[in-house]
């Protein structure tokens, strides 16, 4: 199998790592600047709670000297993904796994929720996604990684096991699907596929919808935010506002959110993906989230007034900051 991992950041590293490591597929990761320059130089480093390893996949800033891939994992930031869909062509063949980046909603997905393909998605108004990424080519992908660039070409794992989720937005168990998952758990990371991968992204979606600003506020690790009562409080609200959308669109969700806030707070020394951003001077994905939750507070007729409090308050400190 053919995998290129699209983005050689903390996630994608991980990823591309482990293939390399494992030399069960043919594997290829497109980064670029310094990274691209230590991968190719030194390796890539990963290190995790178990050990660390060097591996070389092949790395390349220039995805048209790969070549049609079997599948390709988006491992970028969401708001990247504009600027690279140019570049996915040449990797793009009839039957293509393509992977999107699932900060936010994929686009793909949202025309699942409602059951038709809208005329224009209003997270694909200029429908650059659909004509990159044919939708029955889309799979989803769910990363539970805790982990971070702690420097060029080396990849820190800072939280619990890894492991991954991939299905059919439709939710049949295909062939592709559990090929895919097969040579990612080969390789040492879990990767069960799920008939509701639907409800898995937006679990990790609301995750992300609801930690990421009060880290950004705070300046706090995953296990401050966790021991205060109000910040923690704070977050749990958010989620419930966000999972009332989900039971009026009929997506089933059966992981209380309890449990979902002890998985985060499980990686007590981790600082989530836009906090590490926010504290580098880099983008944040602010712009996704609040695309993403109108799209689905209009779709479902629902206020969320905490949320788009919170989400206000992150923009206007991420602008102050820059």
């Amino acid at each position: 199998m053919k995998i290129c991992i699209f983005g050689g950041g903390a996630i994608g590293g991980y990823i591309a790592g482990h293939l390399a490591r494992a030399r069960n597929c043919d594997v290829s990761m497109v980064a670029r600047g310094s990274n691209l320059a230590a991968v190719r130089d030194q390796g890539l480093e990963v290190r995790t709670p178990t050990g660390s390893f060097v591996a070389r996949p092949a790395v390349t800033d220039d995805p048209a000297s790969l070549g049609p891939q079997d599948a390709v994992l988006l491992t970028l930031k969401a708001h990247q993904l504009p600027s690279a869909l140019r570049q996915l062509a040449s990797l793009i063949g009839p039957q293509t796994m393509i992977l999107p980046p699932t900060t936010g909603i994929p686009a793909a997905m949202l025309s699942s929720l409602t059951g038709k393909v809208a005329s224009v998605s209003p997270l694909d108004p200029d429908g650059a996604q659909g004509r990159a990424m044919p939708v029955d080519q889309v799979l989803g992908i769910v990363y539970w990684i805790g982990a971070h660039l702690e420097a060029p070409g080396v990849v820190h794992q800072d939280g619990p096991v890894a492991t991954c989720m991939v299905g059919e937005l439709d939710g049949t168990l295909s062939d592709r699907a559990q090929a895919l998952a097969a040579c990612l758990t080969d390789a040492g990371i879990k990767t069960p596929v799920r008939p509701n991968i639907r409800a898995d992204i937006w679990i990790k979606f609301v995750n992300s919808l609801c930690w990421n600003p009060v880290a950004v506020l705070t300046g706090a690790t995953n296990g401050a935010i966790g021991t205060d009562g109000d910040a923690l409080n704070t977050v749990a609200a958010m989620m419930r506002e966000a999972d009332a959308i989900a039971e009026r669109l009929g997506l089933h969700i059966a992981v209380p959110i309890e449990k979902r806030l002890s998985v985060t707070r499980s990686a007590p020394a981790h600082k989530m993906s836009m906090l590490q951003d926010f504290e580098a001077g880099r983008p944040l994905e602010i712009e996704i989230l609040k695309q993403s939750l109108q799209a689905v507070k209009d779709m479902a007729g629902m206020a969320t007034p905490t949320l788009d409090t919170v989400l206000s308050l992150m923009a206007l400190r991420a602008a102050q900051h820059r």
